[in-house]
């Protein structure tokens, strides 16, 4: 699957879920021209072929406690396939951690995670990081203001 395989309909659908995933048929209908009966059956074969891969509230993270937001990059001791997915499963079960991307460039890993200020980082490094199979070497980046956090893909 990929976006060859939807038409420009279904990609009016998917931009308008990203910005309101909680707008009703109804309206979502009206808002490109079909029938409630069509935008649902439209919906329903977006959602089966996992075009949508869930639903959810974006929370404040400010208000929950969670202001510092944190990036690490991480380097493995150890390239290897075994190293990789011992790592990946271990970062998995981290309820810290928000994501986590292999990347190509100096280091393995870039880790994004939010705590509720330096010293609670501090203790995920030396607990819960520094503790995950293969983990070499790490550099942390407290971000000091978010400018865009929200971006939708840009389905045109």
């Amino acid at each position: 699957m990929s976006i060859h395989d939807i038409d420009k309909i279904d990609r009016k659908i998917l931009n308008i879920l990203q910005g309101d995933g909680r707008i009703t048929n109804l309206e979502l209908a009206e808002r490109i021209g079909l029938s409630p009966t069509a935008t649902s059956e439209r919906l329903r074969r977006l959602l089966k072929d996992g075009y949508v891969s869930g639903f959810g509230a974006r929370l404040d993270p400010h208000k929950l406690g969670f202001g510092l937001l944190v990036f690490i990059e991480v380097m493995l001791d150890k390239t290897t396939p075994e190293v990789f997915d011992h790592f990946a499963d271990a970062i998995r079960r981290a309820p810290a951690v928000l994501e986590c991307h292999m990347v190509a460039g100096g280091f393995d890993y870039l880790v994004k995670t939010r705590f509720e200020d330096m010293n609670a980082y501090r203790s995920f490094l030396g607990q819960v990081l520094w503790t995950l199979p293969g983990v070499k070497e790490t550099r942390t980046y407290a971000v000091m203001e978010e400018i865009k956090n929200d971006g939708p893909l840009q389905l045109l």
